[in-house]
């Protein structure tokens, strides 16, 4: 099955602002998940340009979900937990 050319193409990588916009967060925070090594991204050209592929970006959202669930389990929430309205 060909792709259909009114579709528009998920580019393969995105720029840390891309993926900023993404996550919703700032592109400092993209930037320093990929120095830590939390999210892998490729260095590129000569002023060193980051790149995240798309398919990378998709699996972290997954780690995320995935140990955002374990530490809910460990974690289960409680009335007192609650902020209080004021």
């Amino acid at each position: 099955m060909a792709d259909d050319p009114q579709e528009p193409r998920t580019p393969r990588f995105l720029t840390l602002a891309d993926v900023a916009e993404a996550l919703n967060t700032s592109s400092a925070q993209v930037y320093a998940l990929v120095r830590r090594g939390e999210l892998p991204a490729i260095k590129i050209g000569g002023r060193g340009q980051w790149r995240v592929e798309n398919v990378q970006l998709e699996e972290f959202i997954q780690r995320m979900y995935a140990e955002t669930r374990e530490f809910v389990d460990q974690h289960p929430f409680v009335e007192s937990d609650a902020p209080s309205a004021q």
